[in-house]
């Protein structure tokens, strides 16, 4: 209020001055008894405004005790306190999945039956798809009736090595060809047994490759099964954080597509260092109870390569700077008529997620002003309108 009485003396003193100016122009001695005469009289007025100012004042104070008091700007505080600062670096990296296989026959044939369909829940040893090997039945039928000419000749030879009639040469002959019809009649129920197709693992059918009557050849894959309980990050990190990352250490994982974070344990770190790009691989297992992780969803990886325990930090925003570059914070006072502004400087150290270490200028309970702290100056009159936690 003081300020706004202060203003309107002002005005009144610039308006009498300006009439004054007006009066001077339009009657200006030129004498010095008339110029004398014209101090007088303007002092008189000057007396007579200032006496309506006072007495204005005191009207006003009068009906307004607190009108003489300060302007204090409105503040929030909150208490400095030490605790321990964690600095993260964060990685990009990829969600892959530790069982993500191919389903394949170890046989060719055309396929009769697919038992499975894509998005279908498979156990392991589950039937997933039956091959049409008839021509391996013929030549199963086509061997066991060669072998029993051979079983036939081989045993006369043996009657008559039995009876030394016959060269040794014929008796050999004779069983080497059974023995061969044996092994091969082994090798063709072998690949017979094979017509049948299993997984190999629990999971999901993720693509189904090879649709019924089409022909599967050996080892091309029929579908792909994803385990999505089986996930991990994979991440590039840069060699410079070798040391800042061990097996079996706990990391952050954020992906940012969902909005989700968790905990995972790092499970397997690269031996070899990329020259192409200087990093190692390193692999963290992660949980997927939702089951809205899927392989290759971009992730994050937050490893910790600094810690402090107990300093000062605040958030980032509350330290200022001068135009000579020099840093500084704003904290409350005492001042004659109630609390104020004290500008501390500041040496300020690492910082990561909004707060930052101060190495120098606080050291924990003072009262930092944050809401309200920008704009202010050394020991403004400030009034603390509530103080965070």
């Amino acid at each position: 209020m003081t300020y706004f009485i202060r203003l309107f003396s002002l005005l009144a003193l610039l308006s009498l001055t300006a009439c004054g100016q007006q009066n001077t122009n339009q009657e200006h001695p030129e004498d010095l008894a008339g110029k004398r005469a014209l101090l007088k009289e303007k002092q008189a007025a000057l007396k007579t405004i200032a006496a309506q100012v006072a007495q204005l004042e005191e009207e006003i104070a009068a009906l307004d005790p607190g009108a003489n008091g300060q302007m204090r700007r409105l503040v929030t505080t909150a208490v400095v306190e030490r605790t321990d600062f964690k600095h993260f670096v964060e990685i990009q990296g990829s969600v892959q999945a530790d069982d993500f296989v191919d389903a394949a026959s170890e046989t060719g044939g055309r396929i009769l039956r697919l038992a499975v369909d894509e998005g279908d829940v498979l156990r392991r040893g589950q039937l997933i798809a039956e091959l049409d090997l008839e021509q391996i039945q013929k030549q199963i039928a086509e061997v066991e009736k060669s072998l029993e000419l051979a079983v036939s000749v081989y045993e006369r030879q043996k009657r008559l090595w039995d009876q030394n009639i016959g060269s040794e040469i014929q008796y050999m002959e004779a069983k080497n060809g059974k023995e061969r019809l044996e092994k091969s009649l082994e090798t063709l129920r072998f690949q017979l047994s094979k017509s049948k197709v299993y997984a190999p693992v629990s999971g999901v059918v993720e693509r189904v490759m090879v649709q019924s009557g089409e022909v599967a050849s050996p080892g091309m894959p029929i579908i792909q099964i994803l385990n999505p309980d089986k996930l991990k990050v994979v991440a590039n990190v840069p060699e410079n954080y070798l040391r800042a990352v061990r097996p079996g250490e706990k990391v952050r994982v954020s992906f940012p597509a969902l909005g989700q974070e968790q905990e995972a344990r790092v499970s397997l770190i690269g031996r070899t260092i990329d020259p192409a790009n200087r990093t190692f691989n390193v692999e963290a297992a992660i949980s997927n109870p939702n089951k809205l992780l899927k392989p290759n969803l971009l992730a994050v990886m937050l490893i910790m390569d600094f810690e402090q325990k107990g300093v000062v930090s605040i958030p980032l925003d509350m330290v200022q700077q001068e135009v000579s570059g020099k840093d500084f914070v704003f904290v409350k006072g005492e001042g004659e008529k109630g609390p104020v502004a004290r500008k501390v400087y500041v040496k300020t150290g690492r910082n990561y997620d909004g707060r930052i270490v101060i190495e120098e200028g606080l050291q924990g309970g003072e009262e930092l002003i944050m809401e309200g702290s920008r704009g202010l100056a050394e020991n403004e009159p400030i009034e603390i309108d509530g103080q965070k936690g």
